[in-house]
């Protein structure tokens, strides 16, 4: 689905922080089949990653710059957002164990890194950013969604220091995506490919959210098109119950409950009840406004509807689910690395 705005990147310099990542790697295909940038900046801290990006679009070299650096380093982000029209925040410590076992290193990357972030594009005319967000962000029982909550917070509230100049913050968010490092869905593969015929369930009750890496790239660019400030985009996309998902991957598997991991939630929310204040429902996308307006540009789209008052959005009370055959045939589509 290419957006109403096919010219909305045509001559821009766009810059992915964490660009190495699963998301920058799409974003970045994206961008250059559908538009025609002036520039697209990969900025990370791994070489061996830039290294092997830059092999897989070598055809699109003109394009592409490679920018070794850490969110951490505010110098270095000033340098790299020179001339850059639009920033995509990717970067990120998300492993929830990690963090929990490293909270000082989570902090420094989650949330001084999104302010280096603010800063520099706010110092630098940078026009618009986008910042993703996580499910895990909303209601936070570990250290990863504390961290992303702060930062959220800190992206919606730098719309207060844009003054007269003219760029927004804005948040676009989502849960796992389908066959990300470390989800459920490389996990039974690899049971499976080694011969296993029981998958593990930590509880029959659980339900998860189905994105694909497009689809969150499209929410990225509709935050791009649309955003005045402070928002938060959430597409509208299907539930499934994690049996079902184990029933399209192994028909006839035995399913044994393993017990919930700390941390983890029976649903993925992404809009609470106390959110539902200032949520506007639109044909594919939610969006949550902030409830603090701190400039004459943040505007509310009112092609949408305000949902009702104690309005909540989780895979758990959603209103479109997949079946066992939707799910097998969606799983056509996700890239294992086999």
């Amino acid at each position: 689905m290419l957006l109403e705005n096919n010219k909305l990147l045509d001559n821009k310099t766009i810059l992915i922080t964490g660009g190495t990542g699963s998301f920058g790697k799409c974003f970045t295909k994206y961008v250059l089949e559908h538009y025609n940038p002036k520039k697209v900046i990969i900025y990370s801290r791994d070489e061996f990653k830039q290294s092997v990006m830059q092999g897989q679009f070598s055809e699109y070299a003109d394009k592409l710059r490679f920018f070794i650096g850490d969110v951490r380093d505010k110098e270095r982000l000033y340098r790299a957002f020179e001339g850059v029209d639009y920033v995509i925040h990717a970067a990120a410590l998300k492993q929830v164990p990690a963090c929990e076992y490293n909270p000082n290193e989570a902090i420094k990357t989650n949330i001084h890194g999104a302010q280096n972030v603010i800063d520099a594009a706010l110092d630098s005319n940078v026009k618009k950013v986008v910042a993703l967000s996580t499910d895990k962000a909303v209601n936070p029982v570990n250290l990863y969604g504390g961290t992303k909550l702060v930062s959220d917070k800190l992206f919606i509230a730098a719309n207060a220091y844009a003054g007269n100049k003219d760029i927004n913050f804005s948040i676009v968010r989502y849960g796992n995506v389908a066959g990300s490092r470390g989800s459920i869905i490389p996990v039974f593969h690899n049971i499976i490919k080694n011969g296993g015929k029981e998958l593990p369930i930590t509880d029959y009750r659980m339900t998860r959210f189905w994105i694909s890496l497009t689809q969150g790239v499209e929410l990225v660019i509709k935050a791009l098109e649309e955003a005045t400030g402070g928002e938060t985009f959430i597409s509208k996309i299907p539930s499934f119950n994690v049996t079902d998902l184990a029933k399209a991957m192994l028909p006839d598997c035995e399913m044994k409950e393993i017990g919930i991991r700390p941390g983890e939630k029976l649903h993925e929310i992404m809009v609470t009840v106390e959110d539902s204040m200032t949520t506007y429902e639109y044909d594919k996308h939610f969006i949550v406004y902030p409830q603090v307006v701190w400039n004459d540009k943040q505007m509310i789209n009112t092609s949408g509807k305000k949902v009702e008052e104690g309005f909540s959005y989780s895979s758990g009370n959603n209103a479109e689910w997949l079946s066992v055959e939707d799910i097998r045939e969606l799983l056509k589509s996700v890239d294992l690395g086999d």
